[in-house]
């Protein structure tokens, strides 16, 4: 097991983290990714380096899920076999803390495990809209209810390291980016609960509220967008198609061909990352979906008129619905980036994953998500 620990523009607190790190744990490794920083910081990374810290980095500033993988490349060359824990450089994650996802990571081999904020004092405005708005995602398009998405506190398997290096995001985004593919992957996760700190408000966080928002609501942005765009061109090949061949059956059959290829296309380049699926088998299970989707479409919106809901606002709600549910299958299904054998072998040793909930130690069973 080894400490990583991403900073931006760190202060003395990342010296006291690695401090009282190697105090508790003389024998856990800790390593420093100094994400461009500047020469102004040089002083405070080389007092974390006295302190007993590996330190590595670049030049300029690139992200913190830049920085993630490259620590996670530096653990695999310098620690190979290694589990990782990453922890913030503000204060934000106590020793004690870290230690217990640690701890929680050896006993549960092959899962994801987040050290949870349980937010029951007072919380900073920019880290509720942060925490709100990727949670909501999260629950919306893989089912998962988590407590906190964006905690830095977490604890990565070895084996994951490939499959992570792949996780497309070079900041904020990132740890939202490796939650949502986690499921396709069949990475389970766990929370543990831990201490909610923040240091005079947060004020060292480099958190932007609404652009880092953006950012992590980026991926069903893209394929909603993908989504309208597919629906124009199924609308302009229906019209050209009626023209050419003046056959309703043979321009909507055929603008939906067209448009499904095109949606398609555009999902398994831009929106998913450049599936490693073939294509072939993503085009099938694609097809697949597209047959399915529109049994359910038909199905919700006889039940929703049956019910004396309007006709245009069944279909609104219908839409809605369904591209939620399109948008996690093809994550987490059609395009989907496999994990590594031995990650998810590991993961399956385990009948069910418990997810520690709430303060008292109570605990909910969750089936592994493959």
């Amino acid at each position: 097991m080894i400490v990583l620990v991403p900073a931006y523009e760190p202060d003395a607190r990342l010296v006291t983290l690695v401090h009282d790190l190697r105090a508790a744990a003389p024998d856990l490794p800790v390593v420093v990714v100094d994400d461009g920083s500047g020469p102004a910081y040089a002083p405070v990374l080389a007092a974390a380096r006295a302190a007993g810290a590996e330190v590595t980095g670049y030049a300029g500033n690139r992200g913190k899920g830049h920085a993630l993988r490259h620590g996670f490349a530096h653990a695999r060359a310098a620690h190979p076999g290694h589990d990782v824990v990453t922890a913030d450089c503000d204060g934000q994650h106590a020793v004690v803390d870290v230690l217990r996802v640690a701890a929680r990571a050896a006993a549960e081999p092959g899962a994801v495990v987040l050290g949870s904020r349980l937010f029951v004092d007072e919380v900073p405005w920019r880290s509720t809209v942060g925490n709100v708005a990727s949670r909501l995602l999260l629950r919306a398009v893989t089912g998962m209810r988590l407590v906190d998405t964006q905690t830095g506190l977490r604890a990565y398997p070895a084996g994951l390291l490939p499959w992570l290096a792949q996780v497309p995001g070079d900041r904020f985004e990132y740890e939202l980016e490796v939650l949502l593919r986690a499921p396709g992957a069949g990475v389970p996760v766990v929370e543990v609960p831990i201490a909610t700190i923040y240091l005079d408000g947060n004020a060292s966080s480099h958190f932007r509220p609404v652009r880092d928002s953006v950012r992590v609501m980026a991926p069903l942005l893209r394929f909603a967008a993908s989504s309208l765009a597919a629906n124009a061109v199924d609308t302009v090949m229906l019209l050209v198609l009626q023209v050419l061949t003046g056959s309703l059956g043979v321009a909507v059959v055929g603008a939906r061909a067209v448009s499904a290829t095109v949606n398609h296309a555009v999902n398994r380049r831009h929106v998913f990352g450049r599936a490693r699926v073939p294509w072939r088998v993503s085009l099938a299970r694609y097809a697949a979906l597209a047959v399915t989707l529109l049994g359910a479409t038909w199905v919700l919106l006889a039940a929703l008129t049956h019910a004396g809901v309007p006709l245009l606002v069944a279909k609104i709600g219908a839409d809605v619905t369904l591209l939620c549910v399109s948008y996690g299958v093809q994550r987490a299904y059609v395009f989907a980036h496999p994990a590594p054998a031995g990650a998810v072998g590991a993961a399956a040793a385990a009948d069910a994953v418990r997810e520690t909930v709430g303060t008292g130690g109570a605990r909910r069973s969750f089936p592994r998500r493959t």
